[in-house]
């Protein structure tokens, strides 16, 4: 038996438990994990911004590999620390669980929760530099090789490098990541710019400017009607059922909700929800509240103007928020956050806050605006017998797609792996026939349609799935349909749309295609759906 003794146990301080184990805090060590570095250091800037003191973030990629953002917030104390008796910026930088994140006189509401923000990033660092512009001085930290200090302090304070006006604040940081840690140590533009234009839809009046000295590229993010506008990019688009976004705000007790939504045509709805301006992207409680006060407050419209009768059941929440597109965002003074990552938000009192909110604010807005509330609930109405109609054909559906008909037109693969399956949909026998004969039998299957499959567009929910291609094609995946879709059920890795290259196959791939978009999204989400190209060759005779 070999020796197991205290000697073996391993206790890591500060910083260097971040090195050893980055993905507990930063979730992976690829590009995601890269990019979150710089996201913490903007959440401070951030913060900054919702207590009122931040009005300019830039963000810059530097020719030399690092990136540079900096704020014009009040800049982090430069004084000495009252416990850790340093500089207050060394205790921030180079201590897990520091800032004044913890403290509500300073922060309110905050991004940067867990206060480990700053000192991973200086962790998984290979060179950090900190300038911090506060009572007319400038003040220089420098950190290498994971957050070790290399700048001499003078009488125990940071050096002063410069002055500046007293009115003129912030912090700013430049950091080089460590490539010992990351798989990549290279920034992508097109990432941090989304990402800025995403706080600027959040954080109404906060300037973002971003440059890219490696290319020259310089933009700015400004918007002056936040979320609103975020709906009126997202929807940019679509089909809208009314012009302008709805948008309603409101407080209760100290949780800041706002919400804004648009309706569409869309057979789906998308729920985007924020907490601190951070993206949870799993939801949680703030959605859970949205979806009831929505529920409940369209459904007591619906009966007052009688568009439900007192026989009649209430509309279904899906039905209510069928082609709704909504965003929700709060700001919460102790948000409760489902890991590190922070991907679904836990606190009981942001859906009694958010529901309230929107129970009051929507009735208001929708008693003055009541054009949009009949179209709104006339889209419900549609909705609601649309999934009458599904149930129905659902349950035809699926007592027929067993039948021999149905299976007759699948020439299947001998594999039962789905991860090796490849599955052809090709026009008609013919050219199934030719399709069949060349295929690799153990790994390929062929599925031949009769014609032009129906156009989903123009056709009722009932037709569609009684329609026999529809059917077959149904059957042969195995993962369902709408509602009922499991991708995880997907019989084949790969399907290949096979037509013609003519005219006709253009169409058909152009339904098909339609049809996949409305009722398997999933499928092209996932990377799952191929257009094949043929001809690949061409055999000339000469004479």
């Amino acid at each position: 038996m070999e020796q197991y003794s205290g000697s073996q146990i391993v206790v890591l301080e500060g910083l260097e438990a971040v090195r050893r184990r980055p993905g507990m805090y930063i979730g992976s060590t690829g590009p995601r994990g890269l990019h979150h570095l710089v996201w913490e250091i903007i959440d401070n800037g951030i913060d900054e911004h919702l207590a009122g003191y931040c009005s300019r973030i830039d963000v810059t990629l530097l020719k030399d590999g690092g990136i540079e953002i900096a704020d014009n917030g009040r800049g982090v104390p430069v004084d000495i620390h009252p416990v850790k008796k340093i500089p207050t910026p060394r205790v921030v930088y180079t201590t897990l669980h520091s800032g004044g994140k913890f403290d509500s006189t300073v922060y309110k509401v905050s991004g940067g929760l867990h206060g480990v923000g700053a000192s991973v990033v200086n962790a998984l660092s290979k060179r950090m530099i900190v300038e911090i512009k506060r009572d007319g001085k400038i003040y220089r930290d420098e950190y290498i090789n994971g957050g070790k200090p290399i700048t001499k302090l003078e009488n125990g304070l940071l050096p002063v490098i410069g002055k500046c006006n007293k009115s003129d604040t912030g912090t700013k940081v430049i950091f080089y990541p460590d490539d010992a840690i990351f798989e990549t140590v290279e920034f992508k533009a097109e990432i941090i710019q989304k990402k800025l234009k995403e706080i600027a839809f959040l954080n109404k009046n906060l300037l973002l400017n971003f440059k890219d000295e490696i290319t020259g590229v310089s933009k700015s993010y400004l918007e002056k009607d936040g979320i609103k506008s975020f709906i009126s990019y997202l929807t940019r688009d679509m089909n809208k059922l009314h012009e302008e976004p709805i948008y309603i705000e409101g407080k209760s007790g100290d949780i800041e909700v706002e919400i804004a939504f648009q309706y569409t045509d869309n057979f789906s709805e998308q729920i985007n929800s924020y907490c601190n301006c951070i993206n949870v992207v799993d939801g949680g409680t703030l959605v859970t509240g949205f979806k009831t006060g929505l529920t409940r407050v369209m459904n007591q419209y619906a009966r007052e103007l009688g568009i439900l009768k007192d026989k009649d059941e209430n509309f279904d929440g899906k039905d209510i928020r069928n082609g709704i597109v909504a965003i929700v965002s709060i700001k919460h003074p102790d948000p409760q956050f489902e890991g590190q990552t922070k991907t679904k938000l836990g606190n009981t009192d942001a859906k009694t806050a958010v529901e309230d909110v929107f129970s009051q604010e929507a009735q208001r807005w929708f008693d003055k605006n009541v054009e949009v509330l009949r179209a709104i609930l006339d889209n419900t109405m549609k909705s609601y017998n649309a999934r009458k109609a599904s149930d129905k054909a659902r349950t035809a559906v699926l007592k027929q797609l067993n039948d021999v008909d149905t299976r007759s037109k699948l020439a299947s693969c001998s594999s039962k792996k789905p991860e090796e399956c490849e599955l052809y949909i090709v026009e008609g026998d013919s050219a199934g026939g030719t399709v069949k004969t060349a295929r690799n039998r153990r790994t390929q299957a062929v599925l031949p349609l009769r014609g032009k499959i129906l156009n989903v567009e123009k056709a009722s929910l009932e037709k569609i799935l009684l329609n026999n291609e529809i059917k077959a094609m149904i059957a042969a995946f195995g993962c369902g349909i709408g509602d009922d879709f499991d991708i995880s059920k997907l019989n084949y890795d790969k399907i290949i749309i096979l037509t013609d290259a003519d005219v006709d196959g253009a169409h058909i791939s152009t339904l098909l295609l339609t049809f996949f978009y409305r009722f398997m999204p999933q499928l092209i989400t996932a990377g799952k759906l191929y257009k094949g190209l043929p001809p690949l060759y061409r055999v000339e005779y000469e004479t």
